[in-house]
């Protein structure tokens, strides 16, 4: 009720007519700021100021902070119109974007949810099913770089991340068992930023279905960047996951396939790990291995998308990842959390953290220990 008494004064603030102030009783201010202290290490890449040494780096990070206003407004049996307009907030420093995150425009009812805008995709739900979730799947900690490649962009050859003009809709949940499909379009929305790729109806697309029934959980995904990368070039993902709550501990497990074409034919790869989430007190103790295999296909040995930290062909570029956290919470709003993660990448391969980017050389292997505090309000 608060926050909703909070957000008709600002709208009465921003010099909104009464009728407006009305429609606006169902709004509701939201946010969370997240951020933690880093001690990082990895070998730096040539042509860097420290080339060839593994300094260890102390650095302020803000993870996936953020403010927003969402409602609802009924429009009469059973059909609801929804929006979210959601900022990044950038807690180290004094800079943010406006509207940069979950931000759209839809309708909802019985036969589900449509909406359109700007989002993340239906890869990124598969996350929750093995990712740290005490940690809320953000800071380092993050588990999403060797699987869903999330430290590159759509037109870098990425798949779990959030897309700019897109259009999704959500089935209602049969048993426990829900579907999506979401396309997001290459449109240059009066400017000339992606004019090309209007040319070359360039566009991702994804579906994906979800089942959470009491202790299971189990999820299927397809992901695509057709032509996104340039004429000709399509990328392909496919994600499998489940979990499964005995009780004393959560064991969450990941597949996934992923094949991106080049100028000189495709490369592809396998990923999987393994999690599990122990409570421990009030708070919960995160464990997780994730291996990557060497990149495999039709493309000359050393063949990258041109990208640092993304796949490449040929021997000696798999990579695995650890990591282990403890989350502690100090309220329902507030909580707090330690941990380390570490890569170990094969001499050709240069894996590293999905959020807040740490490059590291060629055979370079990135680890840090964190700690961290969050609210949410």
């Amino acid at each position: 009720m608060k926050k909703k008494l909070v957000a008709v004064a600002v709208a009465g603030i921003l010099g909104m007519p009464l009728a407006a102030q009305a429609q606006t009783a169902n709004v509701v201010l939201y946010g969370r700021l997240n951020v933690d202290v880093e001690i990082l290490k990895g070998q730096q890449p040539a042509g860097s100021p420290e080339a060839g040494t593994n300094p260890t780096a102390t650095r302020l990070s803000s993870n996936s902070s953020r403010f927003g206003v969402r409602g609802v407004e009924s429009l009469g049996n059973g059909l609801n119109a929804i929006f979210q307009i959601e900022s990044s907030i950038n807690g180290d420093t004094n800079s943010g974007n406006l509207g940069g995150r979950e931000t759209f425009v839809g309708l909802q009812g019985d036969w589900g949810t449509f909406k359109m805008g700007n989002f993340l995709n239906i890869t990124d739900d598969m996350h929750g099913i093995f990712g740290n979730v005490p940690t809320y799947l953000t800071s380092i900690l993050s588990t999403a770089t060797l699987w869903g490649q999330d430290n590159l962009s759509r037109a870098q050859g990425g798949f779990d991340t959030r897309n700019q003009n897109s259009i999704r809709y959500d089935s209602p949940s049969y048993n426990g068992l829900t579907f999506s499909g979401m396309v997001s379009l290459s449109d240059n929305s009066g400017s000339t930023t992606d004019l090309a790729g209007m040319g070359r109806h360039a566009y991702a697309a994804n579906v994906g279905a979800i089942y959470s029934n009491g202790p299971i959980q189990f999820g299927l995904n397809y992901d695509s960047n057709n032509k996104v990368r340039g004429p000709g070039l399509d990328d392909h993902e496919y994600t499998v996951t489940g979990g499964y709550d005995f009780g004393p501990v959560r064991l969450g497990l990941v597949y996934e396939y992923k094949k991106w074409d080049t100028v000189n034919g495709d490369i592809n790869n396998d990923m999987y790990g393994i999690s599990a989430t122990i409570p421990a007190g009030p708070g919960k103790i995160y464990a997780y291995y994730g291996h990557i295999s060497n990149g495999k296909g039709s493309a000359p040995d050393g063949q990258t998308l041109g990208v640092a930290s993304g796949p490449v062909k040929g021997p000696d570029t798999s990579a695995n990842q650890w990591e282990v956290s403890y989350t502690y919470p100090l309220s329902k709003r507030t909580a707090v959390y330690a941990g380390y993660v570490k890569f170990d990448n094969s001499s050709n391969a240069s894996y590293t953290f999905n959020i807040n980017n740490y490059t590291v050389a060629p055979g370079g292997d990135p680890g840090g220990l964190v700690l961290g505090m969050i609210h949410m309000f």
